[in-house]
């Protein structure tokens, strides 16, 4: 057998006594992080250009496309003409998605509205406990968006762009301020479903970290006891030895890493160690024995159940632990038939939570550095669609509303204007573009500057189109 040479034992030696320094040090910052652990990861974006008026965002999606016709924006002109033919002048070469080519007929509103607030605003009778808080948001009727199908739309909504492929809002952000959660992802998402007919399909493209670096996509947590699979250690494996092997493999990844740099390689590390710290988060962002029965009733959920309710109380203490970006989904609000049976349903499962959250995050001292959007993809039109007794509304992209509240959100306002019958936005009308630049704006982001290069463009959240700091809506 030949005798190694000394290269090649310089090199052994070398990697060998690496590994073991190295995996050493992972192992100790593993097992004892609040002695090694190092200050929160600074993004990309520092040092900020402009103040920081929130610190994180929470954005609720209604999936499916919510009607706002039956939520926030009234339309007596609309139920006056109920059954009557929808005037040409108004959807005359316009692009529909399903009535395109068919005769029209106005759907008046299916619900009344009720006044609520200081100043009366009014919103569907469906929605009483976002009515309660009213006088904490700021309700837009004037939001438009480019897309007129699902998919695209939540790409649009979720990007900027209806091509996938592009990084999501919250990687956006996640890449930009960095993560001040220390053992929980900087980007969480959740998804809940009613009782429905057909939810609305909701793809992990939606949060993905596109051309950005892996560790910067969203986390999807699932409902239930086990919200992050596979994290239990296998019979006969303790937690000295699991962070023994991942220190392990940690150190000769980094040794490569120093030979070869590579992005994936960095994304892999820091996974690696997230899903170690992440055995011991999760069991104590679940726990919820330090909640209240006032809380637990405010939210109206059964925690873990993976409901809507459970997973805005979910949201609140995430963002308690410094996860930087928060999105939860409710699917099903996929209206084109039976409107005025399935929307109560969808009412129910989430009027309540969403405003418990904005209420919860009052009272504990953070919505004031919180924001909070509530939006679906897009929205529906005034025209009726599906046979008599069953009738919903299509999709529609030229009229929509939401709301948002939180740390620089001017509360209580009503924010633009759609047309008598709920057609299009005619009045400070917003895009969605808008809307991402706004929420950069409040985190301390210059959406102009914000970029990053990608075959051979300076690529960003707000695109290449005009987009404007909605500043109407803020103090």
């Amino acid at each position: 057998m030949p005798s190694l040479n000394h290269a090649e034992l310089t090199r052994r030696t070398f990697l060998g006594r690496s590994a073991q320094g190295v995996g050493g040090v992972a192992l100790a910052s593993l097992l004892h992080g609040n002695s090694l652990r190092a200050a929160p990861a600074r993004g990309a974006a520092h040092p900020l250009p402009l103040p920081q008026r929130v610190r994180r965002v929470i954005w609720l999606t209604m999936a499916g496309g919510p009607s706002q016709l039956e939520t926030f924006d009234p339309k007596p002109r609309l139920a006056a003409m109920h059954g009557e033919p929808m005037p040409e002048s108004f959807t005359r070469g316009q692009q529909l998605a399903q009535l395109q080519g068919q005769k029209l007929f106005c759907h008046a509103p299916q619900f009344p509205f009720e006044r609520f607030g200081r100043n009366g605003t009014e919103i569907c009778s469906l929605f009483p406990h976002l009515g309660s808080i009213v006088d904490e948001i700021c309700l837009v009727r004037s939001m438009t968006t480019d897309a007129i199908n699902h998919d695209p739309a939540h790409m649009f909504m979720n990007t900027g762009s209806q091509i996938a492929g592009r990084p999501s809002m919250g990687a956006w952000v996640n890449y930009g301020l960095g993560s001040e959660a220390e053992d929980l992802p900087g980007f969480v998402v959740m998804i809940s479903t009613g009782p429905g007919r057909s939810p609305q399909p909701v793809a992990s493209r939606q949060w993905s970290s596109g051309f950005l670096p892996g560790r910067f996509q969203g986390v999807q947590f699932h409902g239930g006891a086990d919200p992050v699979h596979y994290l239990a250690n296998p019979p006969g494996v303790d937690r000295a030895r699991q962070a023994a092997d991942v220190g392990a493999i940690n150190a000769f990844n980094r040794l490569h890493g120093a030979r070869v740099p590579d992005p994936e390689l960095a994304t892999r590390i820091a996974q690696y160690e997230l899903a170690f710290r992440l055995q011991a988060s999760v069991p104590d962002l679940l726990d919820l024995r330090g909640e209240d029965a006032r809380t637990l009733d405010l939210y109206g959920c059964t925690p873990g159940d993976g409901s809507f309710a459970s997973n805005c109380l979910l949201a609140r203490r995430l963002a308690e632990r410094g996860v930087r970006f928060i999105q939860l989904y409710h699917r099903d609000w996929d209206h084109h038939s039976q409107l005025r049976e399935e929307l109560p349903l969808r009412a129910r499962e989430t009027d309540q939570a969403s405003a418990a959250l904005v209420r919860d995050l009052k009272r504990r001292g953070m919505l004031d550095d919180t924001l909070v959007v509530w939006t679906g993809e897009f929205g529906r039109t005034p025209m009726a669609q599906g046979n008599k007794g069953t009738t919903g509304r299509d999709h529609h992209n030229r009229a929509m509303s939401m709301w948002l509240a939180g740390g620089g959100i001017r509360p209580g306002l009503v924010h633009g204007a759609t047309d008598e019958l709920g057609y299009a936005a005619v009045d400070k009308v917003c895009t969605v573009h808008d809307l991402h630049a706004t929420m950069l704006h409040l985190l301390g982001i210059r959406h102009e500057t914000f970029s990053v290069r990608f075959q051979g463009l300076d690529a960003r959240l707000t695109g290449v189109e005009p987009a404007r700091v909605l500043h109407d809506l803020l103090t």
